[in-house]
């Protein structure tokens, strides 16, 4: 039976490059904005990362107004606040900006000002009745992609899951990237955000509705991570891997938001919501576990993977030269200081059937998964990841 016609869809206008963000003011006025709400967190504006933004949209005539209740791995209660605040604002734009949890937080409050009732009644695929405010979206780590996805991942803490909201009319009317903005980014964070980068080009590059529109994407944000993701983490000032990793996150971005994400993604969101780990270290903590399990789904990717990031492949069996992919990845990690090992974040073995059926319940994930799984398969995942492999190992 034939494969579905290949759909790729994206945001219709990328910003890239270098001081990009001067020229916000003169976007908004391009795409109509005539007053503006600014969705991001309070640490952000701390550090002052909010200003040169700010004062683009000032010299176009524009008066902000700047909501800076968002935090990490934004809860559901957030939303009716921000969306109070751009009502009362008047605003006719939203601009997010920071890191993933600014951005999803943006879009969900986007389609929250158009659409009744609470934003939970639309997690799932294509849920969403009616156009969101427009947005722009500036990213300030390289990381989630999620200036240019269609999904806003949003914590249900009452019931300790993360839900997604996942619709082609959460696409930015602009996503405008700046590598000054990542620029002193902490090396944890820099590490954390990077391999979640990484991983969503993995996995879609992996994933059974790659396309060969999505796979030239992936293959490039793997390469680019390859190169720049060390030195990213290594100096905080170096603006070339800055703007590496920028694009990686970027053209990852594009690549899984047509594809999804799989199996390492959907354990991280069940930990992320029950153990509150962040997403991209709890991403990083089951990526090894998760492509030991699809190896055998897709040994020639894999043995691709392993090549880009230097593991020799030549005259091996197919399997073999795949498993060289998770001995980068193991490395990878290890050097940029994560600690392996559910055992070291306060998970416990009692936990995993419960952390296995919210995992399973993410059915868009395994739709994309290189292999199926049950209950059993999941949990052993988990297991798996429970405690760190031994270097060289």
């Amino acid at each position: 039976m034939p494969k579905p016609p290949s759909v790729f869809q994206t945001v219709p206008r990328i910003v890239f490059g270098p001081g990009a963000v001067r020229g916000l003011g003169d976007e908004v006025r391009r795409l109509g904005g005539r007053r503006v709400a600014v969705i991001t967190d309070p640490g952000l504006v701390r550090a002052g990362l909010h200003e040169p933004a700010l004062e683009s949209l000032r010299r176009a005539g524009l008066e902000p107004a700047l909501f800076q209740e968002v935090s990490p791995d934004p809860p559901l209660e957030i939303i009716p606040r921000s969306t109070a605040f751009v009502r009362e604002s008047r605003a006719d734009l939203i601009v997010g900006l920071g890191g993933g949890s600014s951005l999803d937080a943006a879009k969900a409050t986007a389609i929250g000002c158009t659409n009744p009732g609470p934003i939970e009644a639309y997690a799932g695929v294509n849920l969403v009745p009616r156009p969101g405010l427009p947005t722009v979206l500036i990213p300030t780590t390289a990381g989630t992609g999620s200036e240019v996805t269609c999904v806003a991942v949003l914590s249900d803490t009452g019931h300790k899951v993360k839900i997604g909201v996942f619709s082609e009319l959460l696409f930015a009317r602009l996503a405008l990237l700046d590598p000054c903005l990542t620029l002193g980014l902490p090396a944890a964070m820099t590490a954390a955000t990077g391999l979640d980068a990484l991983i969503h080009a993995l996995e879609s590059y992996t994933g059974k509705q790659a396309t060969f529109l999505t796979e030239p994407l992936a293959l490039a944000a793997l390469e680019l991570a390859a190169r720049y993701l060390r030195r990213a983490c290594a100096d905080g000032s170096d603006l070339e891997a800055r703007t590496g990793m920028l694009r990686a996150s970027l053209l990852a971005g594009m690549a899984f938001t047509n594809t999804q994400c799989a199996a390492a993604h959907a354990c991280s969101m069940a930990l992320g919501g029950a153990f509150h780990i962040p997403h991209g270290l709890a991403t990083a903590l089951m990526l090894p576990a998760a492509m030991r399990f699809n190896l055998p789904a897709a040994p020639e990717k894999f043995s691709r993977i392993a090549e880009i990031f230097g593991e020799p492949t030549a005259g091996l069996a197919p399997l073999e030269a795949a498993a060289g992919s998770v001995r980068a990845m193991e490395r990878l990690i290890r050097d940029l200081d994560v600690k392996l090992g559910l055992e070291n974040y306060g998970v416990k073995p009692s936990a995993f059937p419960d952390l296995a059926r919210a995992a399973l319940g993410l059915g868009r994930l395994w739709q994309n998964n290189p292999r199926t799984a049950d209950q059993e398969q999941v949990e052993g995942l988990f297991r798996d990841s429970f405690t760190a492999p031994r270097a060289g190992s």
